[in-house]
């Protein structure tokens, strides 16, 4: 495991804006709208399968990005030879028995429930903030959505290879749609909704690995712990940025995450040759990179919301990325050094020409021109891109990888 790093700044630092509500809207927002997402060619897999049917109601689009959350599908058949237990003999059967019992109790079962603070709250926000605030909650909802497809497919395929593996996928799944739909009825406080079963049909799916799929699925649960639990630290210290009442769930919130992190953590172990060899070490940094970044563009635009709830949006995220690469680090063989300060250098030219390719995008040019401009600021955005996964990394790891067994090392 890598040596213990360097502090970060106080949370209570974040606080350097006012806050920015209005008066309570009258009359406005009073259109309740079906909200569905702009799709390319629909290829949902088995996952996908649902009875809920499009809504008749009006519809607005939500415009996709490289940025916006997506939906993932796997090689299942490849995920049930995994977790065999006759053909992978490192599955420690006992401590998925441990996590199990864990996701069994249900710490949240009862916490989810809403009161009228959150309709009073949602009229109070206006003008470019309450956009912004529905957005976050759109975005929020779908990646919430989105992991519920999977691990609810997962438990349903691997129910005969692995029936405890399987078990903690489906319940897994149950927290994911908990939070989705909690999402969801958030937007109702907007006079809004996902058509969730829209989108379940009609949304561009993306293939990864199974090995992939761990990587990734780890790094976004584990960050999104980070995310809730510095809000939520945050609000509890600053009241007076408390705008909406959802941001009070985010501390039990977040400790779903944090088990669905650590069940991957567990199904990575039981998988050494994802971990014990160079290749292992460059998907593990390129899959950091990928979060990261992702995180830090679409936060930088979206300052708004962050300095709405008293927060530095670049403080903030480097934080969480701070954090979670803390975290990772005791079971990735290898991380980025991101408390170097070139690290957040590079991601600072990344936001730069962001912004621009965003700004060309906005002009009146046809498209031919708009992709020409484009070229020298995608070509500067990939070779920042490279820069910062070419810095030297972190060699880490909680995994004795010499023995080839998921031996703890802390």
């Amino acid at each position: 495991m890598a040596a213990e790093m360097a502090l970060v700044k106080p949370i209570s630092k974040f606080s350097n804006t006012t806050p920015k509500f209005g008066t309570p809207r009258i009359g406005s927002y009073s259109k309740f709208s079906i909200i569905r997402m702009s799709t390319t060619t629909p290829t949902p897999p088995a996952a996908a399968s649902t009875s809920a049917k499009p809504s008749k109601k009006g519809k607005t689009a939500i415009k996709e990005t490289l940025l916006t959350p997506r939906f993932y599908t796997t090689d299942f058949d490849e995920m049930e030879m995994l977790f065999n237990t006759e053909i992978n003999k490192n599955l420690n059967q006992d401590e998925f028995v441990a996590l199990l019992q864990e996701f069994k109790t249900d710490y949240n079962q009862t916490h989810f429930v809403r009161n009228k603070e959150f309709k009073e709250a949602a009229d109070k926000i206006d003008g470019p903030l309450r956009q912004i605030f529905v957005e976050f909650l759109e975005r929020s909802c779908t990646a919430e959505f989105s992991g519920f497809l999977l691990y609810k497919e997962l438990g349903r395929r691997l129910k005969k290879t692995n029936p405890v593996v399987a078990e903690i996928f489906s319940l897994m799944s149950r927290d994911e749609a908990r939070h989705a739909g909690f999402l969801n009825k958030g937007l109702s406080d907007f006079n809004l909704a996902l058509d969730l079963g829209f989108l379940t049909k009609a949304r561009k799916y993306t293939f990864f690995k199974p090995k992939f799929i761990f990587y990734a699925t780890y790094l976004s649960e584990k960050i999104g712990y980070w995310r809730y639990i510095t809000i939520y630290r945050h609000l509890k210290q600053n009241p007076e940025y408390q705008c909406y009442p959802i941001f009070k769930y985010f501390e039990n919130w977040c400790q779903d995450e944090n088990r669905h992190g650590d069940f991957f953590s567990a199904l990575m172990k039981a998988q050494p040759q994802f971990l014990n060899d160079w290749k292992a070490k460059l998907w593990a940094r390129f899959f950091c990179l990928s979060v990261y970044v992702t995180m830090y563009l679409n936060d930088c635009q979206r300052t708004a919301f962050y300095e709405g709830i008293g927060l530095d949006t670049k403080e903030f995220d480097m934080h969480v990325i701070i954090e979670t690469n803390r975290t990772t680090a005791r079971i990735f063989p290898a991380v980025l050094d991101v408390e170097n300060p070139e690290f957040k250098r590079k991601l600072d030219r990344m936001v730069e020409i962001n912004e621009k390719l965003l700004a060309v995008g906005e002009t009146d040019d046809i498209p031919l021109v708009k992709n020409l401009k484009r070229i020298p600021l995608v070509a500067a955005l990939v070779s920042e891109l490279l820069a910062a996964y070419l810095m030297p990394p972190i060699e880490s790891g909680s995994v004795d990888l010499a023995e080839f067994e998921p031996q703890l090392v802390y």
